[in-house]
């Protein structure tokens, strides 16, 4: 039978995964753009979200929360597999590939948000939660979110200004 403690030990399992092919993202991107005027704000963004992923380390073991391999595992596969994605060029990456892949970054970030504010929730009756820690946690994820917002709109303008 799940339990809520076992059914919150799966959640957070999941989150890893997906901050796992995040953070991997977050870094591949920032190094394959290097060029773009917004690099030094994706380079924040990649620590940022590294740091994140370390954090959910840290509060799963606060919760006693074992991580599952195959899960951390399985995101560091989908980010590698997702760059395989067809997007009209073969041998070299098409300029779309910035574009989807900020958007499946900041989609990345809006579900930590959401993992977050799980926890704030959580934390009201869980001692071993630090509230203010997830109000920080929760402040940057919304900061970052904004930020890829902003860096997203130059790279369609850039792409698609003139159509």
């Amino acid at each position: 039978m799940f339990g809520p403690r076992n059914l919150l030990g799966i959640y957070l399992n999941d989150h890893l995964a997906g901050a796992t092919l995040g953070a991997q993202l977050a870094r591949r991107l920032a190094a394959s753009h290097r060029d773009w005027p917004s690099n030094a704000d994706l380079v924040r963004v990649a620590t940022e979200v590294d740091q994140d992923r370390t954090a959910l380390l840290e509060i799963m073991a606060a919760l006693d929360v074992p991580v599952v391999r195959v899960k951390v595992y399985a995101g560091w596969a989908a980010e590698k597999a997702a760059r395989l994605k067809l997007n009209g060029r073969l041998l070299r990456p098409s300029p779309l590939s910035g574009l989807v892949e900020l958007e499946a970054l900041r989609l990345g970030v809006e579900g930590k948000a959401a993992g977050w504010r799980t926890l704030r929730t959580v934390a009201e009756h869980e001692h071993r939660l630090a509230i203010p820690a997830l109000d920080t946690l929760m402040a940057r994820a919304k900061a970052q979110s904004d930020t890829l917002e902003r860096i997203r709109t130059r790279a369609v303008d850039h792409l698609f200004g003139s159509v």
